[in-house]
């Protein structure tokens, strides 16, 4: 049984990613700020459990492995899931708002992987990025750099950590349906996999990288978007 740690598991992917490793009979602590994630551990079994934090916070993130350290006192995966996509026109971006974003994005996965790291040999840490690392629209500075900056903070991580045996991949979400509602068929068409994505998926890519036989995968930014960001269109 491994020992699994996935943030911002509440809801949506991090919910996804928590289930399909608990699925896999392995240990599960889901980290998240919203409560819900109290009932999302308990939906999942006895091999999961809820920590709520915010990653925004470092002396959160501290008693987050001290909490841990009561069920485990060895971690063979880290997922970094955990983030806000806050939007802002970039006249009205607050030094407030520029640092919480980057706080909960990209320090968190810093401080997440550091202390993970300590206690994690021959293991894996996954980091969640995204498309909008490579992909801009107005208004979207905040949390494009904080994406970016993990896919860079990714291959660093990568060469640091090598000694230990500890692999460090991202993944590069697009369009990722997290709700019930129905999408019109021209979006599923923007994909040459002709539907938009789904949580699934990325869990699916998680377990994928987080097998030891498949280590030799490292210091990777893996975009998954059926295609999309390669699709040129003029509609």
């Amino acid at each position: 049984m491994r020992n699994v740690i996935v943030t911002g598991a509440a809801n949506g992917i991090g919910k996804s990613i928590a289930r399909r490793f608990v699925e896999n009979e392995d240990r599960v602590f889901l980290v998240d700020k919203d409560a819900a994630g109290e009932k999302t551990a308990a939906a999942l079994g006895t091999n999961a459990f809820f920590i709520q934090a915010d990653l925004a916070v470092p002396e959160q993130i501290n008693r987050t492995f001290s909490d841990i350290s009561e069920h485990a006192s060895q971690i063979d995966v880290l997922i970094n899931n955990a983030g806000i996509s806050a939007f802002r026109n970039f006249d009205e971006l607050t030094i407030e708002e520029w640092d919480h974003v980057i706080n909960s994005n990209l320090r968190s996965v810093m401080l997440m992987s550091k202390y993970a790291s300590k206690i994690m040999n021959n293991g894996a840490i996954i980091n969640i990025a995204s498309t909008r690392a490579a992909m801009s629209e107005p208004g979207s500075e905040a949390y494009a750099a904080s994406k970016g900056g993990i896919t860079a903070l990714t291959h660093a991580l990568a060469a640091s950590l090598a000694a230990k045996k500890i692999t460090v991949n991202a993944i590069s979400p697009g369009w990722i349906h997290t709700t019930e509602e129905p999408l019109d068929d021209y979006y599923h068409d923007m994909h040459w996999s002709k539907r938009v994505g789904r949580p699934e998926d990325v869990a699916s890519l998680c377990m994928f990288i987080a097998q030891k036989e498949n280590a030799f995968l490292n210091g990777e930014d893996i975009q998954l978007d059926g295609g999309m960001t390669k699709n040129m269109r003029y509609d």
